[in-house]
């Protein structure tokens, strides 16, 4: 009988006509439905006006729906505007901005110094890598005896 009702349920939210179900001489009592006198012969179930609740698919109406709104032209609308920001604003112009950041911690700027570093002293005709930092030949040292 329960799985009666969750199907008088559902069909009630999609929008089919109902049909009166009943277990035999003892009917529920939780599913107060009444069944008019000009429907008994269509077993249509007339649902009392108290346990009416206007819960409306919003598919019957717009068969479109997003779930922004219901009315069908506000949901297109807000569909269109929601997607405009999230995907055209976010995605494209963020990934430009990340894109054209500023070299972070200088790893572009030290890549050209090096291989700026590298002709110079190839024209010069020093070895790329010298075991000296500074050129020992232009260092000043104080004289011994002052130690």
């Amino acid at each position: 009988m329960a799985a009666l009702r969750r199907l008088a349920g559902s069909q009630r939210l999609l929008g089919l006509p109902v049909r009166a179900v009943s277990s035999g001489p003892t009917a529920n009592t939780a599913v107060s439905a009444r069944i008019s006198p000009a429907s008994r012969s269509a077993d249509v179930v007339e649902w009392h006006p108290m346990e009416k609740k206007e819960e409306k698919n919003p598919f019957i109406k717009n068969p479109d729906f997003h779930g922004f709104s219901e009315d069908p032209v506000a949901d297109v609308q807000n569909m269109r505007t929601a997607f405009f920001f999230g995907i055209s604003i976010c995605l494209v112009l963020g990934t430009t901005f990340l894109y054209y950041l500023p070299d972070h911690k200088m790893h572009h700027w030290a890549r050209r110094e090096a291989e700026r570093r590298l002709k110079e002293r190839t024209e010069q005709g020093l070895p790329i890598l010298s075991s000296y930092y500074y050129d020992p030949s232009k260092i000043v040292l104080p004289p011994e005896e002052e130690e």
